[in-house]
């Protein structure tokens, strides 16, 4: 039975894409079947799988206003483990043609449909925002992984997150589904820097077990393995970023045990 996990903080730049990519590579290293699902406007995981974002017409956006089906548009990688729905950067108007649909709120869960089975893990890869498109994100997860930047004001704007997925965990109730906070990771430590400690503190004393074992360093291979369309896991497997992102794997599928 498939794991559906969104990949979500409405803060940018705290390692969310990153985090889809390197655990998806790392999961299928460990002989996992993941789909990968590119819901950031920025269409930055897709460009980081190695797909051409000019190769392709319709993305999953245009499944969402049902102008596509996700069979129509998955891209099978390098990879053989790993499928992707990509995005597209040019996005215009999304979020309000979702205004008018009535069931807005579910039309991700509907367009997975069977097509999860089909995988071990489904990743989804969430916009820095918490509109419509996270919100589908999470309607249609079993779980959440929060990625936390290991620096000052961590905390800034997560109250906001965590009343969202109150919110989702109350309509999933509903249909006798479920949303947990799969774990809360610590990214971009700088190991110079004691602050960078305090913060992991100040999180693991708020979510206690909730936090991964695993925290990801600050390392400038995954800005160089971005540069190259590919994730760091294989760009640099020995780099301490690698490493860690490999350890974060076996947590995930040790918690899915």
């Amino acid at each position: 039975m498939s794991l559906v996990l969104s990949i979500a903080n409405q803060k940018g730049g705290v390692g969310k894409t990153t985090t889809a990519i390197n655990l998806a590579s790392s999961l299928a290293e460990l002989g996992k079947k993941i789909l990968l699902i590119d819901l950031d406007y920025q269409a930055n995981a897709t460009t980081c799988m190695g797909i051409n974002r000019g190769s392709f017409d319709k993305s999953v956006f245009d499944c969402f206003t049902r102008e596509a089906k996700c069979e129509d548009i998955l891209i099978n990688t390098k990879n053989e483990k790993i499928d992707v729905l990509p995005a597209r950067s040019l996005v215009e108007g999304i979020e309000e043609k979702l205004i008018l649909d009535s069931n807005r709120d579910f039309i991700l869960h509907a367009m997975l449909g069977d097509m999860k089975e089909h995988y071990d893990f489904v990743l989804i890869d969430c916009p820095p925002s918490l509109g419509y498109i996270t919100t589908n994100a999470l309607m249609a997860s079993d779980g959440v992984i929060i990625p936390v930047q290991c620096e000052f004001l961590a905390m800034d704007g997560l109250t906001q997150l965590l009343n969202t997925i109150r919110l989702i965990q109350t309509k999933k109730k509903v249909n006798r589904e479920t949303l947990t906070i799969y774990g809360v990771l610590l990214t971009m430590l700088d190991v110079r820097v004691t602050s960078g400690y305090q913060v992991v503190n100040e999180i693991k004393t708020y979510f206690n077990e909730k936090v991964f074992q695993t925290i990801i360093p600050r390392n400038i291979t995954c800005s160089n393995a971005t540069f190259y369309g590919v994730p760091v896991t294989v760009f640099s497997p020995k780099s301490k970023s690698s490493i860690g992102y490999k350890k974060l794997a076996k947590e995930v599928i040790s918690r899915n045990e």
